[in-house]
């Protein structure tokens, strides 16, 4: 695919709401590869920044918060048959767009499941009922119903969205390079029963950002590579994680949810205040921070293989994220400060003036023990390649196109996650904007290199989370 490739026609209205980094981002994205007239498009967002960018692209934008109480008048006479709701905001209901977007014969599309505000941090809900696990369920709960609508994808955008796709791609390498003869699974069932039969036990979405700024951060603000407040409230949650069928105990602060599909479990302690081991290629081994995310859940569910009805293998899953310096040392404050965000927020963009995103998945206990897969992208690269992006952002807007496009392609599927997507054709969209794509195999095990004065810290089976976490 070249980068004027036309991909898709939307011939309805395009109505963005919130556009903050990914906003700003994706949308000369829209206008490269998307036939769509901008002049009809609409931007709805909370901040009035980002003005003079929607302007550039003829694209009309409104400063307006939505509200549960206002969110039906304002969008009602925007949306009709065939018309595309991207939602890239924070703290507006998706189910209840989700349900609107149905209504009209809207296309909807969000990068995460969100809640109304209060959802992340109401004190009357218990952690289980507001962690991403309980999200998932509540815009799932809307697949019957909305069965047969218009295509409606959930959280896809880099990690959740585009990381599921590079997990199937690294069973296909690691079932190649084992020699094994399974064919490309066809469906949910048979993708699940590849992964059990190559012995995956543990996934990591493995992500460390190296980008630096000109400007070091400054005492009293957080400073980061994307949203903060996305990243403050999902670094809020209770840290969560897919539950393999290879684990021998619950860890002493986990806990099952008492709803749903079960593929996960919760700590009772918020995903910034929680570390664990990982590895990538190029940073070798680190400690990152087991963020709940969308993906850890879904990939858990899509790759559990069931036998007489009951859970015969399912990989553990989870986030282990070491984003850039400066947002590490704006969470240490923020954890002195009793986790009340700084006053004064900075997205690091035009002032980044080096590094690397390298986002991939982390596929582990099979027969060659390691193997990563994803995205080398530098800053130098991303602002070569896209305008209004920095290397975090552009995997994923390009991770937003791609499912746009699948999505007008695929008009009538209803709700679906990235999982249900086909990966082929996400990974041909997004492959000319993630730099290098490389797969690397490794010996590493979260006991390499430790020394443990106490038997007890470790176990032996190397694939327990109990020795990936850090306490």
């Amino acid at each position: 695919m070249s980068q004027t490739t036309k991909l898709a026609g939307l011939k309805g209205r395009l109505v963005m709401i919130g556009f903050g980094s990914i906003g700003k981002g994706v949308l000369p994205l829209i206008e490269r590869h998307l036939d769509v007239d901008l002049a009809r498009a609409v931007i709805i967002t909370a901040e009035d920044a980002g003005a003079e960018i929607a302007k550039e692209y003829g694209v009309e934008f409104r400063v307006l918060p939505l509200t549960r109480e206002n969110y039906r008048a304002v969008l009602s006479p925007l949306l009709g048959q065939g018309d595309f709701l991207l939602n890239l905001s924070v703290e507006v209901s998706s189910t209840a767009l989700m349900q609107l977007a149905h209504e009209k014969g809207a296309f909807y599309l969000d990068t995460c499941v969100e809640p109304w505000p209060g959802g992340y941090t109401d004190p009357s809900l218990t952690p289980s009922q507001r962690s991403n696990y309980a999200l998932r369920e509540s815009a799932l709960a809307l697949k019957p119903k909305l069965a047969g609508g218009a295509t409606q994808v959930i959280a896809h955008g880099a990690n959740p969205g585009l990381v599921s796709h590079f997990v199937k791609q690294a069973l296909l390498d690691i079932a190649r390079d084992t020699g094994s003869r399974a064919a490309v699974p066809a469906d949910r069932a048979g993708w699940a029963r590849l992964a059990a039969d190559l012995g995956v036990k543990v996934i990591h979405i493995a992500e460390r950002d190296t980008q630096l700024a000109e400007h070091p951060k400054q005492r009293g603000e957080f400073v980061n590579t994307w949203s903060i407040d996305g990243f403050y409230s999902e670094g809020m949650q209770p840290a969560e994680l897919g539950w393999g069928s290879h684990e021998k105990a619950l860890p002493p602060d986990g806990l099952r949810h008492e709803f749903g599909c079960d593929a996960a479990i919760y700590l009772k302690r918020h995903g910034a205040s929680t570390r664990v081991r990982t590895w990538t290629p190029l940073e070798g081994p680190f400690v990152g921070f087991l963020i709940t995310h969308n993906e850890a859940i879904s990939i858990a569910d899509y790759f559990t293989h069931r036998e007489g009805g009951k859970v015969a293998y399912r990989p553990t899953v989870h986030y282990a994220y070491h984003p850039c310096d400066d947002a590490v040392i704006s969470l240490h404050e923020l954890a002195g400060k009793r986790w009340q965000l700084q006053d004064s927020k900075r997205l690091m963009m035009d002032e980044i003036v080096s590094g690397i995103d390298e986002l991939g998945v982390l596929l582990m206990g099979h027969a060659k023990n390691a193997y990563w897969y994803g995205s080398r992208l530098s800053i130098e690269e991303a602002r070569r390649l896209v305008p209004h992006n920095n290397a975090t952002s552009l995997q994923v807007t390009v991770g937003v196109l791609a499912a746009m496009v699948w999505a007008i392609e695929n008009p009538k599927a209803g709700v679906v996650e990235a999982d249900e997507l086909d990966h082929a054709r996400i990974l041909e969209i997004c492959a000319p904007y993630l730099g290098e794509v490389v797969g690397a195999y490794g010996d590493w095990t979260p006991l390499q290199g430790r020394h443990f004065p106490f038997p007890e810290d470790v176990d032996s089976d190397p694939w327990q989370f109990r020795n990936f976490r850090v306490v």
